[in-house]
């Protein structure tokens, strides 16, 4: 094999579109050329000038009409348009760093606030350690992500947890027309924020928190079978809290816990995705826990 030359890339002179099976496993680096002749640009892959780039370290994989790279940790991907849970990792003088669980960091430049910030000021608005809900607005050629904290549903997170599922399952646990989500937050009274990074914030009592984080803990490793609907929502009513333990929770502040929830008898897993998230507030100490 030529030296400088990957199994299934072109060489000169050799054929254009080796087989899916001679292309499939070869590992690609951010930024390098890939064979996409006739081939739209798909995830984990950027278009400059008419030539098709990596964006991301993972496996070549041509399926026409896309060509995409798969990346080899499972993490998140951004879209332009994605609204993500992300916490602050840097403050500079003009943007904050995010860690959004893409393969780069998230710049939230002082601009993209929705707060009046002059240079210098950042960290009076956010330290590091905060939680935050952004959307990513846009992905340069170098796979610079871009992210803003102005829309509606975005915004600081106060206190509550975060707790990670893999991306995929973000459909899950929204539902069919939002059944899924619907049911937890009915029967666990928490607040939750959805982040399409799959990382998820919870905010509510301490037994709210860890109900919700069972929950998908079970979303986590049963999503793909049939029936999760009916096990999770068998699973909150029988670990809803009894009326005294409720007036216990009123007494701390807590509002009520709300009747059963009904669902579609579905198994509303695939359905929507998920929409923007909501800010919530606790007096929790935010910790992060991962499923």
């Amino acid at each position: 094999m030529p030296r400088g030359h990957r199994p299934g890339h072109r060489t000169g002179g050799g054929e254009a579109h080796p087989s899916p099976s001679a292309r499939e496993r070869v590992l690609v680096l951010p930024g390098e050329e890939l064979e996409a002749r006739g081939l739209k640009p798909g995830p984990g892959t950027y278009r400059v000038g008419g030539k098709v780039y990596a964006s991301i370290l993972g496996l070549y994989l041509p399926r026409p009409p896309l060509v995409q790279v798969v990346p080899l940790s499972g993490r998140y991907i951004p879209k332009p348009g994605d609204t993500v849970v992300g916490t602050v990792t840097d403050v500079q003088n003009t943007f904050w760093l995010l860690d959004i669980g893409a393969p780069r960091w998230a710049p939230l430049h002082m601009t993209g606030a929705p707060w009046k910030v002059d240079v210098g000021e950042t960290e009076r608005f956010l330290r590091v350690g905060d939680a935050v809900v952004v959307r990513v607005e846009n992905l340069d050629a170098t796979g610079r992500i871009g992210v803003t904290m102005q829309g509606e549903g975005l915004g600081k997170l106060e206190a509550g947890t975060i707790v990670r599922i893999t991306p995929a399952r973000v459909p899950r646990l929204v539902g069919r027309g939002g059944s899924m989500i619907q049911t937890i937050r009915q029967r666990t009274g928490a607040e939750i924020a959805i982040g399409q990074n799959g990382r998820i914030w919870v905010g509510g009592t301490e037994e709210a928190v860890r109900r919700v984080s069972e929950v998908l803990r079970m979303i986590g490793e049963s999503g793909q079978r049939p029936g999760l609907t009916e096990r999770v929502a068998r699973y909150l009513v029988a670990t809803t809290p009894t009326a005294h333990e409720a007036a216990e929770g009123e007494g701390e502040g807590e509002s009520p816990r709300q009747g059963p929830a009904e669902t579609n008898g579905e198994d509303g897993d695939e359905g929507d995705e998920a929409p923007g998230p909501e800010n919530g507030k606790s007096e929790e100490e935010r910790t992060s826990w991962e499923t």
